[in-house]
């Protein structure tokens, strides 16, 4: 048995090879991505032993002046790779400091809590000395830094440990308005791994009991079928005006609960001016509201009204912050509920990510994991993540950041071990240049991703199935004894080896290892784990006896472990306020007011995207993008495996059309069509579909980043269907700066020349040493 980030399995083995996964028994709704496992372990594109930028191993390092993404590689034996690595890491420290050193990695590597790439990779730069480090996520970096100055408290512990149980919402909620929807492909996969697919089972429970659900998106897929909900297609980035337009009627209407305002928030009379348009000569009617948005005016008044009458929760999915201003649908979905004075009360107030990932809302009692150490870090730069590429061309610029002003350091080395940069990043041209700058990049990989092919020095990293770890989730109640299941492949290694061998020859081998193998460091995080629960009451077996087993199932599951969040601040905000600096929900904040952002003011506010449907762009690319994550693989992960390809119309991701785009542009279903801007362009084929609304075109993420070889280095045609060749790399405001992936326009054009051939899963070429 295995555990992945999109479920827990059964494998076959026969002769060291997988040939068969099933679907763990215990799973509801099991995910098909699984089904990869097998063709891709096994994969021709399988990085099979130490591999060496060629113009890097004959020139050494330095600016690759484009060579990155398009050289050959010399294949070498370890012991000559660990060398020149270690002396690379060794000279870039002792020239330039630790500070040049960029430490990348994303996290989602594995689901076992030992071969956990980002702590390995961040414990060992630690021990060497400390590096560069970036700040919160992709996925969430806008609210990551707007919750806690508006409700005081830590995003990410809000969604996980301050929700709304589902079981508190099926029997006490009548109203959910979903902005960005509840996608049940999106909680496929979670964080560290989901044994249970339950938030499909949910959401039926849910609306078997009575809630309404109301699906504010520009995909109707946002939400699942059975729930019925009602579908209202919004403009994408224009979901804050839509908000304003509830709030005027609230507040003209006198639905507005003021002593909650009160006695629980700060600065609403400081909101209300803008509301009403005292400040700015611009009521935010439902009318005003209609002409940004495109939801009409009688359904607003007809929702809000609804609202006030309802338990009413209102839910912001993780992709409305990633656009430009992606902190204002936070701030002022929050403002919102409070307004309705419903913040605390059982089955209202606010929400957030609910179906981003799987086990969000699940009533489990949470309990701290089981985390490899990654010691102390002596370098304190740091950089917002989605930032990569303008600190790679612009060292030593100056940018705002949550109050700061921070300076790009002069990155020489990236070491990336954990993730696919050019997979997750926005404008995959504009990270194609930057990646040209340091001297030295170093990656860890299994598979001969894009970001591999971008390499100097490439390592070939086992998978999963290739080592022994133990899986462990905080959304539910399964621990698995994750045994390995083949050999590695070819001279893989996994991280903890390599970085080890590089530890012996940087001098630091045993603080590193602590004296410990695998099968040492593993009975080690389980102690120390059943340690942990004995002061919850819970026992745990031995070591031993669990790992001849399969998996543990802990009693922590269950409706007593239901959460109501902000209940005791609601009951007594006195006694318990929030943290923040009034104590009380932040509709204005002093602090942000005072950072004086033009992008970011006091309080919530509609400010125009850079691109979208109502700008005067449209003339030229009259289609918005959207780009949601996939249903058939993590991110990018196992792209290469059979799940992702059988999806695909003549090997390119499918991109969904409403049919009057389709028809204006001569377009087909199964069409493969040509998406472009002035940041690039992109083969998709096309899907043509009432489900997404006119002017939008919606193109998932993850299929391997495939440029094309005609030595157009800024913007080559991408042959495979990535929509981050066309995505805006901007900082959603000085604020959060994150990525905004969600604004970018597009055009569309019928692509009727000859087919590229897709090279995204094939090896790059070897040349001898």
């Amino acid at each position: 048995m295995t555990s992945t980030h999109w479920g827990a399995y059964r494998v076959t083995v026969e002769n060291d090879r997988i040939m068969d996964v099933q679907p763990f028994e215990d799973d509801p709704l099991p995910s098909s991505i699984g089904y990869s496992i097998p063709e891709a372990v096994h994969h021709r594109c399988r990085v099979t032993q130490p591999m060496i930028r060629s113009d890097w191993l004959k020139n050494g390092p330095g600016d690759a002046g484009g060579r990155r993404g398009l050289d050959a590689y010399v294949p070498v034996e370890w012991d000559r790779a660990l060398d020149l690595l270690s002396g690379e890491l060794r000279r870039v420290r002792d020239e330039h400091g630790n500070q040049a050193i960029f430490g990348g990695s994303y996290g989602w590597a594995s689901a076992g809590r030992f071969h956990h790439a980002q702590s390995q990779v961040h414990r060992f730069l630690n021990c060497l000395g400390g590096y560069t480090y970036s700040v919160n996520s992709y996925s969430t970096a806008a609210a990551q830094v707007i919750v806690p100055h508006v409700l005081g408290v830590n995003f990410l512990d809000m969604m996980w440990n301050n929700t709304t149980s589902w079981p508190v919402i099926a029997e006490n909620t009548e109203l959910l308005i979903m902005f960005g929807g509840i996608g049940t492909k999106n909680s496929q996969v979670s964080m560290g791994g989901v044994t249970r697919h339950d938030t499909g089972r949910w959401l039926e429970r849910c609306h078997a009991q009575g809630v309404d659900f109301v699906n504010v998106s520009p995909l109707m897929t946002d939400s699942l079928e059975q729930v019925d909900a009602e579908w209202l297609p919004v403009k994408p980035n224009t979901d804050v005006a839509f908000m304003l337009g509830l709030a005027y009627v609230l507040e003209t209407e006198d639905l507005t609960d003021q002593s909650y305002l009160e006695s629980h928030c700060h600065g609403f009379e400081r909101f209300r001016p803008y509301l009403l348009g005292e400040s700015d000569g611009i009521p935010k009617t439902p009318e005003w509201a209609e002409k940004i948005c495109g939801i009409a005016a009688a359904r607003t008044f007809a929702l809000a009204r609804k609202m006030a009458k309802s338990r009413c929760l209102i839910c912001v999915s993780w992709s409305l912050q990633r656009g430009d201003h992606g902190e204002q649908p936070y701030w002022m979905a929050t403002t919102l509920a409070a307004m309705l004075g419903q913040i605390g009360l059982l089955g209202g107030g606010v929400g957030f990510g609910y179906g981003a990932i799987g086990g969000i809302g699940n009533p489990v009692k949470r309990l701290s994991g089981m985390e490899l150490p990654q010691g102390s870090n002596a370098v304190k730069r740091y950089i917002p993540v989605a930032r990569i590429s303008d600190m790679l061309l612009h060292p030593g610029d100056p940018f705002d950041f949550d109050g700061n002003r921070l300076t790009y350091p002069d990155i020489k080395l990236v070491y990336w071990c954990g993730g696919n940069p050019f997979h997750h990043h926005q404008d995959l041209n504009r990270l194609r240049k930057a990646w040209q700058k340091p001297d030295t990049i170093v990656v860890h990989e299994p598979w001969w991703t894009a970001t591999a092919k971008h390499a100097d020095i490439v390592l070939p990293a086992a998978t999963p199935w290739e080592r022994n770890d133990i899986g462990r989730a905080g959304s539910d109640a399964y621990l698995i004894a994750m045994h390995q299941m083949v050999s590695p492949v070819g001279e893989s290694k996994t991280d903890y080896e390599m970085f080890s061998g590089l530890a012996e020859r940087l001098g630091f081998l045993d603080t590193f290892t602590e004296g410990r193998d695998e099968s040492d460091w593993l009975e080690h995080l389980y102690n120390r784990f059943r340690q942990q629960l004995g002061e919850h009451d819970l026992t745990l077996p031995s070591f031993d006896e669990f790992w001849a087993s399969d998996y543990i199932k802990l009693p922590i599951e269950g409706p007593e472990h239901s959460v109501l969040p902000f209940a005791s601040f609601r009951e007594d905000p006195e006694s318990h306020p929030l943290k923040t600096p009034s104590g009380r929900v932040q509709i204005f904040s002093d602090t942000i007011d005072g950072f004086s952002y033009q992008d970011c003011p006091g309080h919530p506010t509609w400010i125009e995207p850079t691109e979208w449907l109502g700008s005067a762009d449209v003339k030229r690319y009259p289609l918005h993008l959207i780009s949601p994550q996939p249903a058939t693989r993590l991110h990018s992960q196992l792209d290469c495996g059979h799940t992702s390809r059988e999806a695909k119309v003549r090997g390119r991701e499918v991109a969904v059309v409403n049919p009057a785009d389709a028809a204006a542009r001569n377009i087909v279903n199964n069409d493969i069509i040509r998406l472009f801007n002035d940041r690039g362009s992109c083969l998709a084929a096309a899907q043509v579909s009432e489900d997404v609304m006119p002017g939008v075109v919606a193109l998932p993420t993850g299929a391997w980043f495939d440029p094309g070889d005609d030595g157009h280095l800024e913007r080559p045609l991408e042959r495979h269907g990535n929509p981050n060749s066309l995505t805006l790399d901007k900082g959603t405001s000085s604020l959060g700066q994150g990525s905004s992936a969600n604004t970018a326009l597009v055009e569309m054009e019928r692509f009727d020349a000859e087919l590229p051939p897709i090279v995204a899963h094939e090896p790059p070429p070897t040349v001898a040493a």
